[in-house]
């Protein structure tokens, strides 16, 4: 379907357009429409299960851009005023995540399938936790992988039902949550970019501790956390890294052999969730 379906839905044209960061897997530009109006424009083949992500994110009161169109590969978006981080923004986003995750699914998974780009997401629902981790986050990548990383994944994957807590609260998850998904502006910040289903809610924290440490005022907006979730959060992490290893090489193959040394160091966690 062309943007000029989306142009109707708008009820205006695009006039001017200008790439936005974060488009290395979809194409994004900030858009400026014939009556003022400045939107931020996607495109892709899963844009409309976004829109839908969104809308979830929504509905349970966490701050995300609001969904104005969609028609076919092309999705609309209310343009958010981004500034830097402060820790007033940090304290915000923690308190925007805890609606995200005080909202309980049914289950664990997603509706219907997404991906990163080229690469596919298994969200169908598993009857445990350590069942969907296991065979929709990490065992999908092994026959990818080099043999000894093949052979590490796969046997960690075999004893998530010894490493995670078998039914925790499905909560609703960003699913993609690292510090180019979490937009500040003044007075909050919102969660852009979702890749939403429903699992426990420290997967969202250990994206977020990937690449680096929220500050405490996250923390601090963000409220308690389980017992165990630094012995878990390698096991969590190492999903992002596969991902990052198979869209973006071989440079990401140490830091998935560090994630697989920390969680073979903690080999039973599940009695502290």
């Amino acid at each position: 379907m062309s943007r000029e379906a989306l142009e109707t839905a708008l009820g205006a044209r695009v006039t001017a357009s200008r790439a936005l960061h974060g488009g290395d897997l979809s194409e994004v530009a900030l858009a400026t429409l014939s009556d003022g109006r400045e939107v931020v424009l996607k495109r892709g083949a899963r844009v409309a299960t976004e829109a839908r992500m969104l809308l979830a994110i929504a509905a349970c009161g966490a701050r995300a851009p609001e969904v104005l169109a969609q028609a076919g590969e092309w999705l609309a978006l209310e343009a958010l005023p981004e500034i830097a981080a402060t820790p007033d923004g940090w304290l915000a986003l923690g308190r925007e995540l805890r609606r995200l995750h005080d909202t309980p699914g049914a289950g664990y998974g997603w509706g219907e399938g997404y991906g990163f780009g080229p690469l596919p997401l298994d969200n169908a629902p598993r009857a445990t936790w350590p069942a969907f981790w296991a065979e929709a986050r990490l065992l999908p990548f092994v026959p990818h992988l080099p043999t000894d990383l093949a052979r590490r994944v796969g046997a960690l994957a075999e004893r998530m039902p010894e490493v995670l807590p078998e039914t925790p609260t499905p909560a609703l998850l960003h699913g993609d949550l690292w510090t180019g998904n979490a937009l500040f502006m003044s007075g909050g910040a919102a969660l852009i970019d979702p890749a939403c289903y429903h699992g426990h809610a420290e997967v969202d924290l250990a994206m977020l501790e990937l690449f680096g440490t929220p500050p405490a005022a996250f923390w601090q907006g963000y409220g308690p956390i389980e017992p165990g979730r630094v012995a878990r959060r390698p096991v969590y992490q190492l999903f992002p890294a596969l991902v990052h290893l198979r869209l973006f090489g071989g440079g990401y193959a140490g830091m998935l052999r560090g994630l697989l040394d920390q969680a073979d160091a903690h080999p039973d966690v599940r009695p502290g969730a």
